[in-house]
């Protein structure tokens, strides 16, 4: 060996700052993200947001979650897997609530904890990065693609890539994409059933258009949904556009908390409705409950393609 390349190589070999796997870069909503190590102090918004890195077993790394107890109760499976992270924020955090835990990293999305003053700009002032959910890209660039498995498909593989845990994530992804596969199978060739997510909303109901991860939802399980042309995310639209495709499936959106009645109180309206009591889903009353975490990008997707599939084709599954 040449002695001169010894004092170069005992330096990379001694050097802290370089990990295995490091440097990586993601894309992040159009731009590129870059991270020289793992993070050490990340916080993360939102149950659904939250599963994905239990499921990479990151607490360790995690200084924080928010937006949970002032939306779901009744979650001890979640709580267990928690253990003792704190929640700094019941809903959303404010700059000055992440800036107290001094993270290096906060996963979120666009109306999922980033909102006001709490942007990927304004943190980074703090040297704070900030992983963005695909699924929320739609906010800041009007050329993402309309919604696919790949939202969260893609955001457990870049969550692995950032804490050098790419294998783990990638192994994870493939054991989600032979269940929803094999549930696939099942459906395949039936004729898709007309699908309307209720949110909530009286006035104007809240649901999910191309963007939104219910639709890659409905669609794995051999559904349709019907607000599919609406090209936005979560959002909006009125009583007259839903009644009008004669949905034959309802999801109920299961808050596990008071908001909005519950979903027992969406089905009471409802079936109240001028409009939609005349529609085949009230009619014969074709519901399932499915909870926020289930149909936010994160790993209870896969258990509600199925729980969705067996609802909508029930024979399919005898």
């Amino acid at each position: 060996m040449n002695k001169l390349a010894i004092p170069s190589l005992l330096v990379v070999m001694s050097s802290p700052a370089i990990a295995s796997g490091f440097p990586v870069t993601i894309d992040n909503c159009g731009q590129s993200l870059t991270f020289t190590e793992a993070p050490k102090r990340m916080v993360v918004h939102d149950i659904n947001m939250s599963e994905m890195a239990f499921d990479l077993h990151l607490q360790p790394r995690m200084v924080g979650v928010s937006g949970i107890t002032g939306w779901y109760k009744d979650i001890p499976a979640f709580n267990r897997l928690q253990g003792s992270i704190p929640e700094i924020a019941p809903k959303y955090p404010s700059m000055e609530t992440l800036l107290a835990v001094k993270p290096d990293l906060f996963f979120a999305g666009w109306n999922y904890g980033l909102r006001g003053d709490v942007t990927p700009q304004a943190l980074a002032k703090f040297n704070i990065k900030t992983l963005i959910l695909t699924e929320s890209c739609i906010h800041v660039d009007s050329h993402r693609p309309r919604a696919s498995m790949d939202l969260l498909y893609g955001d457990m593989v870049r969550l692995g890539k950032v804490f050098g845990k790419e294998e783990d994530a990638v192994k994870l992804v493939n054991s989600w994409k032979k269940q929803v596969a094999t549930t696939r199978a099942k459906t395949a060739g039936l004729k898709p059933v007309r699908v309307f997510l209720y949110d909530s909303g009286e006035d104007k109901p809240f649901t999910s258009g191309a963007y939104a991860m219910p639709t890659a939802i409905i669609e794995a399980a051999g559904g349709k949904n019907v607000m599919d042309t609406l090209n936005k995310s979560w959002a909006n639209t009125n009583w007259e556009s839903v009644a009008a495709t004669e949905p034959e499936f309802i999801i109920l959106m299961d808050y596990q908390s008071d908001y909005n009645g519950g979903a027992d109180g969406l089905r009471r309206f409802l079936e109240q409705h001028p409009l939609m009591k005349k529609t085949p889903a009230v009619l014969h009353h074709r519901y399932l409950k499915l909870k926020y975490q289930e149909l936010t990008p994160g790993p209870a997707n896969i258990t509600a393609i199925n729980k969705l599939a067996r609802a909508l084709y029930p024979a399919a599954f005898n």
